[in-house]
């Protein structure tokens, strides 16, 4: 009886964290915008140009944001 507790007190805490989350970030009931820096797709690609003209002096050149470029270098391994 007592997991059946835990179960639907964590089922229930997501709903509300969830209803919440929803509440003060979409619906904005404390008011305020969405900046033009998040919506703006020139700000987005110009902010990416800089990023990746970063100067690295501790090795090669990586990408700074590889989950929104998708280019992932994987080296083959060498078997010998």
């Amino acid at each position: 009886m007592s997991a059946a507790k835990i179960v639907g007190a964590l089922v229930a805490s997501g709903v509300v964290a969830y209803i919440c989350d929803t509440t003060i970030s979409d619906v904005k009931i404390f008011g305020g915008t969405t900046p033009s820096t998040i919506t703006n797709k020139e700000w987005q690609e110009e902010t990416d140009k800089r990023l990746q003209a970063w100067p690295r002096t501790a090795g090669p050149p990586v990408v700074m944001n590889p989950i929104s470029r998708q280019n992932f270098i994987v080296k083959s391994r060498v078997e010998e």
